[in-house]
């Protein structure tokens, strides 16, 4: 770790949130520094602590993580410290007299007598309070930061901390640091709990118990539950904390006093949920059946104005879709599902041309901004992604929505397609802003693996039979010449597939060692594929199971970048941990930001649309890497331009590669699946199912045949604890469906 010394000579640029380009004056010259400098000014004394680097556009540079301030040392130092600006009110003047009035003691009687500068002509009482007011808020700020770089927190999380908690910040960790995990985005129970030990908290503090069970639900939440069995909750939280499993369940109930989680008993044991997600699947259920039950249809028949409709779009529809049309037309809530090449557009262009028979307005949503446009693609209406259609305006984890209970959707209907990856927030959201009377239209492949987010929203309604259900069934002539179509439904029905024949739009290249894998998949992309079919290369998508391993995303991403878009002279980039991004480079959204700023330009570079939020599973490409001002420019797949400060990075990942379960709602020209190995629960039929059925044009496998049989055979489908089923069942009885 080297250390510097000097004054600020100049600040080159500062962030909001304190990144400073800035140069300092040692004893050896000037030196360009960069890293987090919060309030400190031109002309302040520092210290700097960090690592010189050598940047391939401005020079040598120091990289510092740890600064502090230094009291000048003599008169010229104190003069051009108060001079600089430091301190509202004073300028290079009025600082010589202050100095030539109180000499070495300066810096002394301003923090401790400030009163006493009201003595210099050109002086108030009331300045002097105002400039001993601003001394000690830097004063306070800083020593701040000190004290938290103590416990191991850098400087932009600590900057963070003082902005919440100001200078209760020292109780806080005294007393209940797991308190930060509940308020600071960036610090979790992990970061809370080792900056206790070293504040000296019992291992047995309730407040530590108490984040760990919040920490062990949010994380579960992760992998889609809503809310988890009390015994298997407590076991995991006392085998995390090496607790004793008793102390752990004593405070359950009290969290419950406190609002924090919801206890729930039943036949099957007692359930632990944190108390949003309680709220927000009783919320969903109220809100389905008030829909369901405020909807009266003047026809429910259909015999009347099905055939007119059918030979008004010159179709002939079959059985499942005319009943899924009528239904539209005689019920509040629908479902819709079915495979791919069952008719479910067809279906819906049916239901909209009724609609549009009755004069009334409908509104097309879906939950991407890729199944949106396949969505308009298919029907030739305007279709948006969810939140959208909610005009979203940043806020939590359920966001802010313009469009909610108060003020609803302007829509006689609302129609919802890729259902399977709406999580129970997003549907949350989306029943707020739909008034009862009118109707929700929810299409979906229920057989495809569940959202990325907590519940299985789909999965649950179909189940509760509170709600009439059409699922199609029928593959079309069309359909049925597809060998994707036709393997998805094999799939899906857990039957083995033909692969000894190498179609045009389906087929296995068999290899048997990870390095041959990855050349071919290397080959295939930058070469094979762009010369046969005229294909891009960014539209060429490959997808894997799993994160790790050299067959992984991770893997996979790190090589497919360095062959794809390798470093050049005339490409900008940025390291950001063991990750590098460069201009040229694919890239995913990896968490819901409420709050990003995105833009639409048109012609001339001119903002045509603008608005906030970027979402799990947004992909794009970085157009530049602004190394001055520390912004990456990405433009996503759907024309919005975002502009990412390098301190959020960790919001996004390469995405040459992505797992299954982040191509939900997305289709693709050309897949590309390795299949080789991995973890039993993972390597399952509904996952293979999703992966196929992500492809419009052409599927590619690569590895082994074996593997490939053993998944369709796997129909493990890992358990999601949710209970909106349950609440429908218990909000409001049955329904008929098809």
């Amino acid at each position: 770790m080297e250390q510097l010394k000097g004054y600020i000579d100049h600040i080159t640029y500062q962030t909001e949130d304190g990144y400073t380009v800035m140069t300092l004056s040692t004893a050896e010259g000037e030196m360009t520094c960069v890293g987090y400098a919060k309030d400190y000014s031109v002309g302040e004394t520092v210290e700097l602590e960090g690592s010189f680097v050598d940047h391939s556009i401005y020079g040598r540079q120091l990289k510092f993580t740890a600064i502090h301030a230094v009291a000048p040392s003599d008169r010229i130092s104190v003069i051009r410290y108060l001079g600089s600006g430091a301190v509202k009110g004073v300028g290079a003047k009025m600082a010589i007299r202050i100095v030539d009035k109180f000499g070495d003691d300066t810096l002394r009687i301003m923090e401790e007598e400030p009163e006493r500068l009201s003595e210099i002509k050109g002086i108030s009482l009331r300045m002097a309070q105002e400039i001993a007011s601003q001394l000690a808020g830097k004063r306070d700020r800083r020593n701040a930061m000190l004290f938290l770089q103590q416990y191991g927190i850098s400087l932009t999380i600590a900057d963070r901390i003082y902005e919440i908690y100001g200078i209760e910040l020292y109780n806080v960790i005294k007393n209940n640091p797991y308190k930060l995990a509940e308020d600071v985005p960036a610090v979790g129970f992990k970061k809370a709990d080792a900056i206790a030990v070293k504040a000296g908290i019992s291992m047995d503090s309730e407040y530590r118990i108490r984040s760990a069970v919040i920490y062990v639900l949010n994380a579960l939440s992760s992998e889609g539950h809503c809310y988890y069995p009390l015994e298997d909750l407590c076991s995991e939280v006392s085998r995390m904390l090496s607790l004793d499993i008793g102390l752990v369940n004593e405070q359950l109930p009290l969290m419950a006093a406190d609002h924090k989680i919801e206890l729930k008993y039943g036949p099957e044991g007692a359930r632990v949920y944190l108390s949003g997600y309680y709220r927000a699947e009783k919320y969903c259920a109220d809100r389905l059946i008030r829909l369901r039950d405020a909807y009266t249809a003047a026809e429910a028949d259909g015999s009347s104005w099905l055939p007119a409709l059918e030979n008004e779009m010159g179709m002939e529809l079959d059985k499942l879709q005319r009943e899924a049309v009528r239904l539209s037309d005689g019920s509040g809530v629908l479902i819709l599902s079915g495979g791919p090449g069952t008719g479910k557009t067809t279906t819906i262009n049916a239901i909209i041309k009724r609609m549009e028979d009755k004069d009334l307005k409908f509104v097309l949503a879906a939950p991407t901004g890729r199944a949106a446009k396949r969505m308009y693609e298919a029907t030739g209406y305007e279709a948006k992604t969810i939140h959208r259609l909610l005009e979203m305006g940043g806020g939590s984890e359920e966001g802010f929505y313009n469009k909610n209970e108060d003020e609803p959707l302007e829509a006689d209907c609302v129609i919802i397609d890729e259902m399977s990856m709406v999580d129970i927030w997003l549907m949350k959201a989306l029943l707020a802003a739909i008034a009862p009377g009118s109707r929700l239209i929810m299409v979906g492949d229920v057989d495809q693996l569940p959202s990325v987010g907590p519940g299985q929203v789909l999965k649950d309604i179909m189940d509760s039979g509170a709600f009439p259900v059409v699922r199609l069934k029928h593959i079309f002539r069309q359909a049925g010449d597809s060998h994707i179509v036709e393997n998805a439904h094999k799939i899906n029905r857990g039957e083995h597939i033909d692969l000894s024949e190498k179609y045009e739009d389906f087929f296995l290249l068999e290899k048997d060692r990870v390095e041959v894998i990855q050349e071919y998949i290397v080959r295939l992309i930058s070469d094979v594929l762009p010369r046969k079919l005229s294909l891009e290369p960014s539209r060429i998508q490959v997808m894997t199971p799993m994160r790790k391993g050299a067959l992984g995303v991770e893997g996979l991403n790190v090589m497919l970048q360095e062959r794809l878009n390798p470093a050049a002279e005339q490409k900008s980039e940025y390291s950001y941990g063991d990750r590098i991004f460069r201009a040229g480079d694919k890239v995913m959204q990896i968490k819901n930001n409420y709050q990003l700023e995105w833009e639409i330009t048109g012609d001339h570079n001119i903002v045509v649309q603008s608005g906030t939020g970027v979402f799990n599973g947004d992909v794009g490409v970085i157009k530049q890497v602004n190394q001055y001002l520390k912004l990456l420019e990405i433009l996503f797949d759907d024309g919005r331009r975002v502009y990412y400060p390098f301190a959020q990075l960790d919001e996004l990942e390469l995405a040459y590669a992505v797992t299954i379960h982040k191509s939900q709602g997305s289709e693709y020209p050309l897949v590309i699946l390795p299949i080789l190995s991995g973890p039993e629960m993972l390597m399952s039929r509904n996952l293979l199912y999703t992966a196929v059925t992500r492809a419009k044009r052409c599927v590619i496998l690569i590895g082994s045949e074996a593997r490939i049989q053993q998944m369709i055979d796997n129909d493990h489908v890992q358990r999601r604890y949710t209970s909106l089923c349950e609440r429908l069942k218990e909000a409001g009885g049955m329904a008929d469906g098809a």
